[in-house]
């Protein structure tokens, strides 16, 4: 593609080293400790992604909740994306772009987490295209260059990385994680290209966890020992038809403490 360019690290307070990425906690109204943790000095939080409704999005106005929580993290230095589903490349471009606006104007993000992304050759110019939309719509409205994360489950076609600064190469339980192996065209590329999110980690695991996600060369992890959960209702919120589906990373991890204490060290370790 004639529009490669050279991709940074990830754009947190200790990119170039083993950080943290937040998938979406709960709204911050239900949510608050969780939104306050990310911006405690000397976290490794590499990037948290804002979702306004429970279902994704930037919602249909404003929300004060989540201006608040903005303003704290880019106060902190905490760079904030905008959660974007693409449902699988089936998302209509303008209603894509129109959400993306929103987030940019109202919440001053830095970026965006494209969920349910395609992994397939085939869908691979429509992601394209997308994304190379995504980067004009910032351009637009004065934004500065954005931090593009592509949600994807598992490894996808090595061109999407040619797209954006970081893929998801791994979201799901440790049951999967623990016996899990990176695609070999991953070696070619630095950690900072690459993240895995990972659920139901007990805490004697946790260390085991980190090492995996070291040796499979994921410069960015979130790993939590929550478990596939209801949602949170948010009262005078409408939370729509996906609702009733389950979120395990929406709430802070009970061994927090020590992801921050073995995270921010260098990726090498």
């Amino acid at each position: 593609m004639s529009d490669l360019r050279p991709v940074p690290a990830p754009p947190g307070r200790c990119a170039g080293r083993l950080g943290v990425g937040v998938p979406g906690y709960a709204h911050p109204m239900v949510a608050p400790v969780e939104w306050a943790e990310l911006a405690r000095p000397g976290a490794p939080v590499h990037w948290a992604v804002l979702k306004v409704p429970v279902t994704g999005g930037a919602g249909a106005r404003p929300d004060p909740y989540c201006l608040t929580a903005a303003a704290r993290l880019r106060s902190a230095g905490v760079p904030l994306l905008g959660h974007l589903d693409f449902r699988r490349g089936s998302r209509p471009g303008a209603e894509l772009l129109t959400e993306a606006g929103r987030f940019l104007d109202w919440y001053g993000v830095g970026g965006f987490y494209v969920d349910r992304a395609p992994a397939a050759l085939a869908a691979l110019p429509a992601t394209a295209a997308a994304v190379g939309a995504l980067r004009s719509v910032a351009a637009e409205h004065g934004h500065p260059p954005l931090h593009v994360v592509l949600g994807t489950d598992a490894y996808p076609h090595p061109g999407y990385l040619d797209l954006v600064e970081q893929l998801v190469a791994f979201r799901g339980s440790w049951a999967e994680y623990r016996w899990s192996e990176a695609a070999a065209w991953t070696a070619d590329h630095p950690p900072s290209r690459f993240c895995h999110l990972v659920h139901g980690v007990p805490r004697g695991h946790l260390e085991e966890a980190l090492r995996i996600a070291r040796w499979q060369g994921a410069g960015t992890v979130y790993v939590t020992d929550a478990t596939d959960r209801p949602r949170r209702p948010i009262p005078g919120v409408s939370s729509g038809s996906r609702s009733s589906g389950t979120d395990p990373f929406e709430t802070l991890p009970g061994y927090w403490d020590e992801i921050i204490s073995r995270t921010g060290t260098a990726i090498s370790e």
